[in-house]
């Protein structure tokens, strides 16, 4: 798949606003689909990707490391579609 460059103004205001509530910007659901890893959980149809980022910083007031995100989505013809976006904040995820 060739890189994926996504604006914000290419994700659905509901998806937006879930992302903002999960601390995700659109510039890391963009690393996600372009360097992380398959999910294995993703339903058929769909595709994701999971990424871990080095976070170090409060997330509802506690201190986490690390922060991993998982992207779900569709590929269309021309692009792909964003469906969920998840945000887990902890230490030591595994990778792949």
């Amino acid at each position: 798949m060739r890189r994926l460059h996504l604006d914000p103004t290419d994700l659905h205001a509901h998806l937006a606003a879930r992302m903002a509530q999960r601390g995700v910007r659109a510039d890391e659901v963009e690393q996600v689909v372009n360097d992380g890893w398959l999910a294995t959980d993703a339903k058929p149809g769909m595709e994701g990707r999971v990424k871990v980022f080095p976070y170090d910083a409060e997330w509802e007031g506690k201190l986490f490391a690390e922060k991993k995100v998982t992207v779900y989505y569709r590929r269309g013809e021309a692009r792909i579609v964003v469906l969920t976006v998840k945000a887990r904040y902890g230490n030591g995820f595994p990778r792949r």
